[in-house]
């Protein structure tokens, strides 16, 4: 039997929709920018980068939203989510289906103000993105060979709309993403991969109403609560 010195945190969990059953949280890979943000923006030639949140950020979005501390600039940004639910190294993109356990509608939230003063510098992006509820997440739609290819994803803020695109005008499509990840580390049962975001993002104040989802998926609503005193 193992001893531990202190006792294991609980594992992170996702809710499975319409079942009492729910999916382990491993990683989180978030991916940058991958829709267009202005007409015509031409395509890149080049693989978006990524960055990741810890597990313990990802929490149901619904109910309340805290805002986050040391920061000024709390902006919203809403992406389809894929599940891991078959690991694997150097994934073809052809078959890269075949690892998605199912999909889900998740914001990854953002400390803006953070996130500029670390482009500037140079420095790492944790602090503008890896902080706490920094990744609520609907629950996981298995995907049972069902994976959507298009459908609108859109979020509100106080019932009007800021983003609002189609999963078809992803830059680079999600078997390319689970591909691109596993060449760079092995892909576990249990990722996230949170797919990128329309243009449209903005800052969420005390008391915002965010409503939002991907179609064919999930839709989701969240009050932003107080800033911390």
């Amino acid at each position: 039997m193992t001893h531990y010195v202190l006792p294991p945190a609980a594992p992170a969990t996702l809710a499975v929709a319409d079942t009492a059953a729910v999916f382990p949280v491993n990683r989180v890979f978030c991916i940058g920018r991958n829709y267009a943000w202005s007409a015509g923006e031409p395509r890149p030639t080049e693989m978006p980068a990524w960055f990741m949140k810890p597990a313990s950020a990802v929490v149901p979005a619904e109910g309340a939203l805290p805002y986050p501390p040391e920061t000024a600039d709390f902006c919203h940004e809403i992406e389809l989510v894929v599940a891991i639910g078959r690991g694997g190294r150097d994934i073809d993109a052809g078959q890269a289906e075949q690892h998605i356990w199912g999909h889900a509608a998740g914001l990854d939230l953002t400390r803006r103000d953070l996130q500029q003063q670390a482009k500037r510098a140079g420095g790492p992006w944790e602090p503008a993105k890896a902080f706490d509820h920094s990744a609520p997440c609907t629950p996981l739609v298995p995907a049972a060979g069902r994976h959507p290819r298009t459908g609108a994803i859109w979020l509100a803020v106080n019932g009007l709309e800021r983003q609002r695109a189609d999963i078809a005008d992803l830059l680079w499509p999600v078997p390319e993403l689970v591909a691109m990840l596993s060449r760079s580390v092995a892909l576990l049962p249990g990722d996230l991969i949170f797919t990128g975001t329309p243009a449209g993002v903005g800052p969420l104040q005390a008391g915002d109403r965010i409503t939002g989802g991907v179609a064919g998926v999930k839709d989701f609503s969240m009050t932003v609560q107080p800033r911390p005193t």
